[in-house]
C-alpha cells in the first residue's frame, strides 16, 4: 500500500514570498525601462513651450509663404560623406542662393554641426564638412534675397 504524505500547509510566509517577489520583479521592471527612457530621450522638443505657442500663427504664416515659394529640396549624402542638396522650382534648378545647414543627432547623441555649402557644377550644394555616418537630422536654411526657405530632413 501507498503511503499519503502530507502536504505542508499554505501559510502567512508562503504568501509574502510571493507578494514580495511579485513587486520586487515590477520595481525592477519600471527602473530598468525608465533608465532606457533616460538615456535614449533628453525630453526637450522646444526651449520654452508658452513662447513657442505664442509664435504660432507666425510660424503657420512662414510655412504658407514657403510653400508659395515652390521650392523643393533633394538631399542626398556623397560617398565621401559629404551633404549634396539639389534645389529646384518647376524641374529647374535655383541660382543664387545662400545655403547653410545644422547637423545634429535625432535623440541628441552628438553635439550640432554647422555645416557649410559650395555651389556644385550641376547646379547643386554640396558641405565643406564631411557628415558622419548614421542618422542625422539635418536643419536647412536657404535664402535668396528676401525668400527664405527652413527643411528638415532626416538622412539614414
Amino acid at each position: 500500500m501507498t503511503e499519503k504524505r502530507a502536504r505542508k500547509p499554505f501559510t502567512g510566509w508562503h504568501m509574502t514570498a510571493i507578494l514580495v517577489a511579485f513587486f520586487a520583479t515590477v520595481v525592477a521592471v519600471n527602473f530598468t525601462m525608465a533608465r532606457l527612457a533616460m538615456s535614449t530621450f533628453g525630453g526637450k522638443v522646444v526651449e520654452n513651450s508658452y513662447v513657442a505657442s505664442q509664435q504660432y500663427n507666425k510660424l503657420l504664416a512662414r510655412a504658407e509663404a514657403q510653400d508659395q515659394l515652390g521650392w523643393t529640396p533633394t538631399v542626398t549624402r556623397d560617398p565621401d560623406r559629404r551633404v549634396r542638396i539639389d534645389i529646384r522650382k518647376d524641374g529647374e534648378p535655383l541660382a543664387d542662393l545662400s545655403v547653410g545647414a545644422t547637423a545634429s543627432h535625432p535623440l541628441g547623441r552628438t553635439p550640432p554641426l554647422a555645416l557649410r555649402f559650395v555651389a556644385a557644377e550641376d547646379g547643386g550644394w554640396r558641405s565643406v564638412e564631411p557628415l558622419a555616418e548614421g542618422r542625422q537630422r539635418l536643419d536647412i536654411r536657404i535664402s535668396r534675397g528676401t525668400d527664405e526657405a527652413r527643411y528638415r530632413i532626416d538622412l539614414k
